[in-house]
């Protein structure tokens, strides 16, 4: 029945440890998916994917499983654990009964944890990726905005250094002015006309001074304006930094897109490849034929050159017919017009073969027309060819980020396999307490000791001493129990009271 061949097909692809694989492929095929799911099932949706990439942890397990020997059609759906988890003395046991549905819930309890975690490391994996790729960008954008400020500091300093040189200079040459002011004062007291023109020489430098003052605090001002500039450019760095974070979330989804367009790249590519292969076949056809044709016209160049030698000889003879004609006119008339209707013909044929060569000439100028047209597309598949390899080095590195990923997946289903491992000794340690209550989850809603109120932040940790619910901050103690030489989880009263005991019982 279908029914039997999915059964042994599900088993099939458990031994070969590629169910993730072939689900994968009916996923990309939604098309046939469609004929038997509704457009909301699960398996048309984005969801699908994240199916498949929990069956990956699968691949771990190595199954062995029969598929000849057992009736596949008519198996039962429903699995019994009776014979592992009851004996015959127990049968009557109600607190036998009660701890084992307890022991159930806490591992179907673990396996949803397990799971959660699974998805959760997943996308903290990814979203570190990317966070580190940001974190090396923004770094390098502050070393060169860093650098930028260095050199306008040193800038800045040297404008400094050199105001104060011009300030200096200035200063002593103040001085300078004064001194000479002074003697050419002592000196031309008598002339009133050279006082004169001392003074308006000195009142033209102090004006140049006063200026070039002038022109040093305007340097002063832009250079504190260029500091504020410098102040606002790094904020609007950190305003880019966490726009920059945001876009790094787009281009998560654009490389999906990626993806997608690297198979039409893949698809459009051959089929150009194919085109090149025809347009290069009817390109050496072309050559060919432009090789024959410009066979044909040395042809005619030549019966040209041919025809333009007989008429030359032609003239020359009926220059030597017409000196003979004077004598012998009647018989010379008839072969005159003979070699009249042989130079009609010839000219006939001339105008014949020039046109031909009028043709030939526009045949050839298509011809090359077309070969320039050949040559532009030939130049656009190499570019499209620059781009598929840039496109298939991208895919490459989509690739290695892919394998990463299903490494990463392959840790966790091992550490998930751990995690079975440890609820298997944690039932055998229920097992060894059979006296012990082990509490339900729906029974405690505060915890024992600090009776603070569980939620989805304050989760329930069951002690492994005396079956009581706690909080995590009362139960933050692990050490090891009879039933148990592993060490587990304690509350802090049996903590201190197993301590107690140890100290008691050393001598």
């Amino acid at each position: 029945t279908p029914l039997g061949r999915a059964r042994a097909w599900l088993r099939l692809a458990l031994m070969q440890k590629k169910m993730a694989d072939y689900l994968r492929c009916l996923i990309i095929q939604r098309d046939l998916l469609s004929e038997f799911y509704e457009y909301h099932a699960l398996m048309m949706e984005e969801e699908g994917a994240v199916i498949v990439g929990l069956l990956v942890g699968l691949n771990v397990i190595d199954a062995n499983l029969c598929v000849k020997g057992e009736d596949l059609d008519s198996q039962v759906g429903v699995i019994d654990f009776s014979m592992y988890l009851k004996n015959e003395e127990d049968i009557g046991n109600k607190e036998r009964n009660i701890q084992i549905a307890a022991i159930l819930d806490q591992k179907n309890y673990v396996e949803e944890l397990n799971r959660q975690l699974n998805s959760t490391v997943s996308s903290l994996h990814s979203r570190v990726d990317s966070l580190e790729k940001s974190n090396t960008r923004l770094i390098e954008e502050l070393a060169i905005a860093k650098n930028n400020i260095i050199k306008l500091q040193e800038e800045n300093h040297q404008l400094r250094s050199e105001n104060k040189l011009i300030l200096m200079k200035t200063q002593q040459h103040l001085e300078v002015t004064k001194v000479d002011v002074e003697t050419e004062l002592q000196t031309y007291k008598q002339s009133r006309q050279g006082l004169d023109e001392m003074y308006n020489e000195a009142r033209r430098q102090l004006r140049e001074e006063s200026q070039l003052r002038q022109d040093v605090e305007n340097e002063l001002m832009v250079q504190v304006s260029m500091k504020h500039e410098i102040e606002l450019a790094m904020k609007l760095l950190e305003k880019d930094i966490h726009e920059k974070q945001d876009t790094l979330i787009g281009l998560r989804q654009q490389l999906e897109d990626v993806k997608a367009i690297n198979i039409e790249m893949y698809q459009k590519l051959q089929g150009s490849e194919e085109g090149m292969k025809e347009k290069n076949e009817i390109i050496g056809r072309l050559e060919d034929k432009t090789n024959k044709i410009t066979a044909a016209m040395k042809q005619l160049e030549q019966r040209l050159q041919q025809a333009e030698k007989a008429q030359m000889e032609a003239k020359n003879e009926d220059e030597k017919f017409e000196q003979e004609c004077l004598s012998q006119s009647d018989s010379l008339q008839k072969q005159i017009s003979q070699k009249e209707t042989q130079l009609a013909q010839l000219e006939t044929d001339l105008k014949i073969e020039k046109e031909w060569r009028q043709t030939l000439q526009e045949d050839l100028q298509k011809e090359n027309d077309a070969l320039s047209h050949l040559r532009n597309e030939t130049q656009q598949i190499i570019s499209l060819k620059k781009e598929f390899l840039s496109l298939q080095n991208e895919n490459q590195q989509l690739k290695k980020i892919y394998q990463d990923q299903e490494q990463a997946l392959q840790e966790l289903g091992s550490k998930l396999s751990e995690s079975k491992l440890k609820i298997e000794d944690i039932k055998e340690a229920n097992k060894a307490l059979q006296g012990q209550v082990w509490l339900k989850d729906e029974e405690a809603t505060h915890c024992k000791l600090c009776e603070t109120e569980f939620s989805l932040s304050k989760r329930r940790h069951h002690c492994r001493n005396c079956g009581e619910i706690f909080c995590n901050a009362c139960s933050d103690n692990e050490l090891p129990l009879p039933s148990s030489p592993k060490p587990v989880r304690v509350c802090d009263s049996c903590h201190a009271l197993l301590i107690q005991r140890c100290s008691s019982n050393v001598p």
